[in-house]
């Protein structure tokens, strides 16, 4: 879920009313909710590029000490010929063997053979030595590049969270302006949203995108008098909340237990209810298309912490909900 989920709470009390409230704290939201999902796509991207440079590197380094290993042993190997070089006398040794050699064409044999193997010695330490220095810029390179993508990644990180603290506070700016309308039992009226993600090729989508399912359909609580009537998605303040399919908005209303809820008649006449809303995007009459956004959700009415409750009902009144979870997952929806 992006950004932190506000729930309301008497050791969390929610901040006084700006004086920046009104309909433009809906927008508001609704653009940092938008600005936190691109920064938090974007700071994704840099995590993973940084954690594949620091795995290139790693690679890399593993490598480098496989080619200095490899020089040791070529050293190694070197000053051994060296060594018994030096103990037969260095470059006399073969002279004075040639002179007092019985049979010269064998030593001269010999004497090709090292010095054969001595330049093949030589060449392989060189292609090593050039091998170890090839790798050791490769690291360099790459330890560079991932300092870079570090810091860079640390960049996102401090943007995200800067907007997500701008969202918090928007959040309860939206949810104490709801509060307001609620208290009072009017509502302030539909503020449009820009919406451009409408779902394509679907005739019923969920209520909200991103959630987690809490109260389910007909259990107890001590919030509701009788068994719960709807299926509860847990959310931000602010989330939009839309149409499960098309149809025509019957009741637009605020206060009472649902808080500010709307009511949806749908084209095969069936109903959906969603309710503890914070803002409303739509007004009684208008036509919907599925999944368009009807509101943000909130904590309004009998609410202990943002949510939205949700019902599909046989008519548009409040006892005639059915198992919202069981109908959406007939028509094709799964929760």
């Amino acid at each position: 879920m992006l950004g932190a989920l506000l729930v309301a709470s008497p050791l969390l009390p929610a901040p006084a009313a700006s004086a920046n409230d009104g309909p433009e704290v809906s927008v508001q939201v609704a653009q940092l909710l938008e600005e936190v999902s691109k920064a938090t796509v974007t700071y994704q991207r840099g995590l993973q590029a940084s954690v594949a440079e620091r795995a290139r590197l790693d690679q890399l380094q593993w490598q480098l000490a496989d080619r200095r290993r490899e020089m040791r042993r070529m050293h190694d190997k070197l000053g051994a010929v060296a060594r018994a070089q030096y103990r037969s006398g260095g470059n006399l040794a073969p002279t004075l063997e040639l002179m007092f050699a019985s049979d010269p064409e064998e030593l001269l044999r010999g004497q090709r053979l090292y010095a054969k193997a001595t330049a093949t010695v030589n060449r392989l330490l060189e292609e090593a030595g050039e091998a170890e220095h090839l790798t050791s810029v490769a690291e360099e390179k790459a330890r560079e590049a991932w300092y870079r993508l570090d810091a860079r990644t640390a960049e996102l990180a401090q943007i995200k969270r800067g907007i997500e603290t701008k969202l918090d506070a928007a959040r309860w700016s939206l949810q104490a302006q709801a509060d307001r309308s609620a208290a009072s039992g009017q509502c302030s009226g539909s503020v449009p949203l820009p919406q451009t993600d409408f779902p394509e090729g679907s005739a019923w989508v969920t209520p909200v995108q991103r959630y987690t399912l809490s109260a389910g359909f007909d259990s107890a609580g001590t919030r509701w008098a009788n068994r719960h009537t709807g299926q509860d998605f847990a959310v931000g303040i602010g989330s939009p909340v839309r149409s499960i399919g098309a149809g025509r908005v019957v009741s637009v209303s605020c206060g009472g237990g649902f808080g500010m809820q709307v009511v949806v008649q749908h084209n095969d006449g069936w109903y959906s209810q969603y309710a503890h809303l914070a803002s409303v995007t739509v007004d009684q009459g208008d036509r919907v298309r599925t999944g368009q956004w009807l509101g943000q959700a909130g904590t309004t009415g009998n609410s202990t912490g943002p949510h939205l409750h949700f019902e599909v009902r046989l008519t548009p009144d409040f006892g005639s909900a059915v198992d919202p979870v069981s109908w959406l997952r007939n028509r094709g929806v799964w929760l």
